[in-house]
């Protein structure tokens, strides 16, 4: 298993939807201790401005949304099983997400409302963080196709799970690779990904954020700084700008970029060269509001010791950086349509 850290993280929530590793390797169990279930409700359907997320709680992992004022916490999922990974479809009706209700993580949907889940892949192996074309016509997902080693980058008919098609191939590298976080274009022409390869003593080394045409065509690096990129990559609404988490394991901070990788500019977490970890947090998991004026992330506390990794938002200079869910809570990489 090859992780930036270059130990095993033996909490798949927290590999898949957390930050810090590539989620290469069999599923862990889960073993960090978990916060109390956020009280929430489950009805009536939430509006188009939300933002969904995973939360981890003692029972497990379920979706929920609120309002960016963080009022209105909804439940979304129930049952048995982890559910995280959400992503709103462009039309803000379905939310597309990962669980492994049914033994191996797989993509499902739910309607906005949290009713009518369904699962959606089937790949034996390991699927995780979707998101759909804005077409409403394909699910992309980073993840594993049966016994395959290598994480890549798959597309499937976003209504019946069918056509499954890998973008990208790991195939004939010596030292590995891994494709994974993938976000599709506001005209779905171009997804833009992570990909890391040059592993030295199972530690990826050159993790970077990668753009090709929606076919999987012209495969390219945006970045090529030494700083590692993790979750996840992420459109404005006018695809003029790309988001994106870059730095330390513990010390991330969210930085912008124009599409084609030029103008790179930090907006939030502690300059590279300051101490590690981060006293400020570690942030990562950005995505733009449906305006494209403001930015969701993570902000996590837990590598200062508080066991705390709350949503946050500021605007998209990097302004008002202010916390969104209110009480003690570990959530999940966020999707605001």
């Amino acid at each position: 298993v090859l992780l930036r850290s270059g130990a095993l993280i033996s909490v798949l929530m927290l590999a898949a939807c957390s930050s810090g590793t590539s989620p290469t390797g069999p599923t862990p169990q889960a073993t960090v201790p978990a916060t109390a279930a956020p009280t929430a409700t489950t009805s009536p359907a939430p509006s188009t401005s939300r933002i969904a997320f995973g939360v981890r709680s003692a029972a497990g992992s379920d979706l929920f949304s609120v309002l960016p004022d963080g009022t209105d916490m909804r439940q979304l999922t129930t049952g048995s099983g982890n559910h995280l990974c959400a992503s709103y479809s462009a039309d803000a009706i379905q939310v597309a997400y990962c669980s492994d209700a049914s033994g191996n993580w797989e993509i499902w949907t739910i309607q906005a409302d949290g009713t009518g889940p369904k699962q959606l892949t089937d790949l034996k192996g390991r699927a995780l963080f979707p998101d759909a074309s804005h077409d409403g016509t394909k699910v992309a997902f980073g993840g594993v196709q049966g016994t395959d080693r290598h994480n890549e980058i798959y597309v499937v008919d976003a209504s019946t799970g069918d056509g499954l098609v890998a973008l990208t191939s790991c195939a004939g590298l010596a030292s590995g690779c891994y494709n994974d976080y993938p976000a599709w274009s506001p005209n779905d022409e171009q997804i833009v990904y992570i990909h890391a390869e040059d592993a030295v003593s199972g530690v990826w080394v050159n993790e970077q954020v990668w753009i090709m045409n929606a076919d999987g065509s012209n495969q390219h690096p945006l970045t090529t700084d030494s700083l590692a990129k993790d979750q996840v990559p992420n459109w404005s609404p006018d695809g003029k700008s790309i988001v994106y988490s870059s730095g330390a394991l513990t010390s991330e901070g969210i930085w912008v970029m124009k599409s084609d990788g030029s103008s790179q500019q930090q907006l939030s977490g502690c300059l590279p060269g300051q101490d590690s970890p981060c006293a400020a947090g570690d942030d990562f998991g950005p995505v733009w509001s449906p305006d494209g004026t403001r930015i969701a992330f993570l902000r996590s506390f837990q590598d200062i010791g508080t066991n705390d990794r709350p949503i946050y938002v500021m605007n998209a200079d990097g302004s008002d950086q202010h916390r969104v869910t209110l009480n003690v809570i570990l959530a999940a990489v966020p999707s605001w349509r």
